[in-house]
């Protein structure tokens, strides 16, 4: 996710479990473009102890082949092709989503990556279409040409974005197709969310975004459940420490406050939705502008004992 799962951000997860593989926030490729030193941390000052797959966004192959070949240097566990990113200022740009328009261009970024990467996997995340469905089993059919070690599906259109109605049917209809293993992507939000889509679509896994940001025990739940134990849920004041632990470690202690407090509320965002079912904390939240506005804003909704299953109360209305 960029700008929110950054090297602060996977050092912190790791604390609550952890994934059991990373994905870096994309490198933007361009004719011009050089790796970002930044999005490079994690790799190079790797905090989680696990593997960690370079993610790579961009239409100009020659750029993408030579901006592969550069992290192929690097203790890369993978290097990922993004076909997924739904934001209009990377689509409007024939990246990301904006490939699946013109699939032989997919098959030309697709044939031209996997001959580049040979000394790791490689890796494409991809969504079951632009504005529909319907051209998902044509991109299936250029990803099984090219034979990608992984492909991570995310069963909403680009034009869909986040609202609501993944199709895990097209997830299932990709593992079926695919001799590659396949990852089931979009609203995992809960263990037994994670557990109801590997029934559902046969997926290898399931990769975690939003969900993770919101939950941080998310990983260790899903883990719980698939061992028949208990599913821990975290109570508010857990909750708001993990607030505070944010703010302290994806803000820049040398910013300006209100640069501090607008930057956590880019996570926070994802926290709220789960933790209040009237959209009240999330709306007084995103107001806030000094440190001490915001956490008493969240403690007014999270200080407490109670359990918290940090799933989204308001969904459709947040995520159009």
């Amino acid at each position: 996710m960029q700008d929110v799962t950054d090297w602060a951000f996977l050092n912190l997860l790791q604390r609550y479990g952890g994934a059991d593989v990373y994905f870096t926030e994309f490198f933007r490729v361009t004719q011009d473009s050089r790796l970002d030193p930044e999005i490079l941390r994690s790799v190079t000052e790797n905090p989680t102890g696990r593997p960690v797959v370079a993610q790579v966004i961009g239409s100009d192959i020659a750029a993408l082949v030579r901006t592969a070949r550069e992290l192929q240097a690097y203790p890369v566990a993978g290097i990922d092709l993004n076909l997924g990113c739904p934001a209009p200022v990377v689509y409007r740009k024939c990246a990301g989503g904006g490939l699946l328009r013109d699939p032989e261009r997919v098959d030309a970024i697709v044939g031209a990556l996997r001959q580049a990467v040979t000394a790791v996997p490689f890796t494409v995340k991809t969504r079951v279409g632009f504005a529909e469905g319907g051209e998902f089993s044509r991109i299936l059919e250029v990803l099984e040409k090219h034979r990608p070690d992984l492909v991570s599906v995310h069963g909403r259109t680009v034009a869909q974005r986040y609202r609501p109605g993944v199709r895990h049917d097209l997830i299932a209809q990709a593992v079926a197709e695919l001799s590659c293993p396949v990852l089931a992507n979009g609203d995992v939000h809960s263990a037994d969310e994670a557990h109801r889509i590997w029934s559902a679509t046969g997926a290898r896994g399931v990769m975690v975004g939003r969900g993770a940001v919101r939950n941080p025990w998310l990983f260790t739940q899903i883990r719980q459940k698939g061992r028949g134990e208990p599913v821990i849920q975290p109570t508010g004041r857990e909750v708001l420490a993990y607030v505070e632990a944010l703010f302290e470690a994806v803000s820049d202690v040398a910013a300006r406050e209100v640069d501090r407090v607008h930057r956590v509320k880019k996570h926070v965002n994802f926290v709220a939705e789960g933790a209040e079912a009237t959209g009240r904390f999330l709306h007084d939240m995103r107001r806030s502008s000094t440190r001490k506005e915001f956490f008493r804003i969240c403690r007014e909704h999270l200080d407490h004992d109670a359990p918290m299953a940090l799933e989204p109360w308001i969904r459709e209305e947040l995520e159009s």
